[in-house]
């Protein structure tokens, strides 16, 4: 096992893409390495300090839904593919209607041809409004924000703020870090949840 330190001028404040670059780059490619893992990573708290971390936590997202002194109950809509937006809005308000305090969409619901995202967002934004009318309780849906583009990305969120929705998601990993720092930011900065989704964690940690 070899210990590498490095000085901590050599990396830009509050970018976890230019840490990991510099770490896990290149030199895992070298030839002159016959063999190369990464064990473990310290992460000195001069360095952490310079990032902003989560927008928001657990008692937030209970004081946005107005829901104290038990467990958050939620669920994932299914089938996570092949429903019309219509449909999956149906699903959306009657899981709501029938006692969740949320429900959310799956890491690979984005916008594909049989739901489009912006169809997605307005039927599920209509189905949070009709139960909390109906229910008296404040409802929410991890509205999947995950695009093919950082501007797509911030397009969605910025639609689902429109909306008077509470939450949005991101698939941080496939997404990338930069994507989800800049999508952070603007969570962070218009009042909104984010859900982070963990897919394709598992190809490096398992």
């Amino acid at each position: 096992i070899a210990y590498v330190a490095y000085p901590l001028d050599l990396f830009e404040e509050g970018s976890v893409t230019n840490m990991f670059t510099s770490i896990v780059g290149n030199v895992f490619g070298f030839k002159a390495l016959r063999a190369l893992r990464l064990e473990d990573l310290r992460i000195p708290p001069a360095y952490t300090k310079t990032f902003q971390g989560p927008p928001h936590g657990i008692q937030v997202e209970r004081d946005k839904l107005n829901k104290y002194g038990r467990p958050l109950l939620g669920c994932t809509i299914k089938p996570k593919l092949g429903l019309s937006a219509k449909n999956y809005g149906r699903a959306v308000y009657e899981c709501l209607r029938g006692g969740l305090d949320f429900t959310k969409d799956d890491e690979n619901v984005n916008s594909q041809p049989f739901m489009r995202w912006r169809d997605r967002f307005l039927f599920c934004a209509e189905a949070i409004y009709k139960s909390q009318a109906e229910t008296g309780e404040i409802k929410g849906h991890y509205l999947n924000a995950t695009a093919g583009t950082c501007e797509e990305m911030l397009r969605r969120a910025y639609f689902a703020k429109e909306l008077g929705v509470p939450i949005i998601m991101h698939d941080y990993l496939t997404g990338g870090f930069t994507a989800n720092t800049s999508l952070a930011h603007f969570c962070r900065e218009n009042g909104l949840l984010l859900h982070i989704h963990r897919a394709m964690h598992a190809v490096i940690d398992r």
